[in-house]
């Protein structure tokens, strides 16, 4: 392979740069290529207002898969035979994808379909909210390059599960092993539960530090775990519509080579542009676990219950939003820390430039400055023993 193209990105067609690759020198492909949405997706950078769009739109089905059929044997021609292919897609095309891999792949070199599961904000019509997207991952032989990954046991796991070795027995049924005395016999250590093919890794939200205002862009986490699994340092990543360049990214903060191919030059631009500062978002989800985020004690928890409130986490002026006749209501519970007039100021704070019917906070203690009766404030107070809230939503 011509060593000059290794860590770099290449403003070309797809195919024809991948026809310039040697065969057998790839380890891993990541695409996330067009999705058959039929849009033109644009949007702005935050940072300089810089626009970048891309078109994803063909005559027909047979034009798209003719197109990634194309795609998909280059692939596969400069693969190693331990490597792999990553295909990101959604329910736009995800069925004819998955047949096109069958036919290039072979069946017997499917491994897995990845659910990259993710929450977001969404006025949706009629229909459920999409909130995930798939990754097929094929090998090109069965001696592909794979390293296992453990996480944490569910917080139902049963000890006994995690402490005692279990065997089938001669059903084919697991029970727990025990030795010549009928005692039952402690496992080794458990390294967890090998990770499975749902990724909960939360999208970019819109004041992420890596987001760079390239439509579709992916957390460079994701990349990550995918780089992660099925190569080594130093082995080359290659992504054939690399947009803003984040499997490139991903793939240098991993000591790993990268090829990045594009036929935008904005995206190329944008590519060395993020190869060059390597800002990448740290996932407080990821790190520390869902259950870090949710802050309210079990007095707030049961009082937003019990007011059918939706809760609010991380939020110092906001506890949660009660629902009524189409129309969100904030509510606050002081805080034992606080006095009125700071868990008015909070409030305010955070519902500053945004218009609600009313807005409440439930008084729990009588702490309190000397200015409070001075305050000018629409806010609605509530002392929590007398719950007068329900007597409140009915004058909205």
């Amino acid at each position: 392979m011509n060593d000059n193209i290794i860590d770099t990105v290449i403003c070309g067609d797809s195919c024809k740069v991948l026809n310039s690759i040697s065969s057998n020198s790839i380890n891993l492909v990541y695409l996330d290529p067009p999705f058959f949405s039929q849009k033109e997706h644009e949007l702005s950078s935050r940072t300089d207002g810089k626009k970048y769009s891309f078109d994803d739109k063909f005559s027909s089905i047979d034009e798209y898969i003719t197109f990634m059929s194309s795609v998909l044997k280059e692939i596969k021609r400069v693969l190693t035979d331990d490597g792999s292919i990553f295909l990101h897609c959604d329910r736009y095309a995800s069925h004819y994808l998955r047949e096109e891999l069958d036919k290039v792949f072979g069946e017997e070199n499917f491994q897995s379909e990845i659910i990259w599961s993710y929450k977001r904000w969404s006025n949706s019509k009629k229909g459920l909210l999409n909130a995930h997207q798939n990754i097929y991952f094929y090998s090109k032989t069965k001696n592909f390059k794979f390293n296992q990954f453990y996480t944490d046991y569910s917080p139902s796991t049963n000890i006994d599960q995690i402490l005692q070795e279990r065997v089938r027995n001669s059903k084919g049924k697991s029970e727990y092993k025990k030795d010549s005395k009928g005692n039952v016999v402690l496992s080794t250590v458990k390294k967890g539960v090998p990770l499975s093919d749902v990724w909960e890794i939360p999208f970019l939200n819109p004041k992420a530090k890596e987001r760079c205002g390239y439509p579709t862009q992916k957390p460079v986490k994701l990349l990550q775990r995918v780089i992660e699994l099925v190569t080594n340092e130093n082995d080359i990543v290659l992504d054939p519509f690399c947009g803003s360049g984040t499997t490139c990214v991903a793939a240098k903060s991993l000591n790993r080579k990268f090829i990045g191919i594009d036929k935008n030059p904005d995206a190329i631009s944008l590519s060395n542009k993020r190869l060059s500062e390597m800002i990448i978002s740290e996932s407080g989800v990821l790190s520390k676990g869902i259950n870090s985020y949710i802050e309210k004690n079990s007095f707030e928890t049961n009082l937003l219950n019990l007011l059918n409130a939706i809760p609010v986490q991380r939020n110092k002026g906001i506890d949660g939003f009660i629902k009524s006749d189409k129309t969100l209501i904030p509510i606050k519970i002081q805080k034992e820390t606080e006095t009125i007039d700071e868990a008015i100021f909070n409030l305010e704070n955070s519902v500053k430039g945004k218009e609600f019917p009313i807005k409440i906070l439930i008084q729990t203690n009588e702490k309190h400055d000397s200015n409070l009766f001075e305050r000018n404030t629409d806010i609605k107070v509530v002392k929590y023993v007398d719950l007068q809230i329900k007597n409140l939503l009915k004058i909205v």
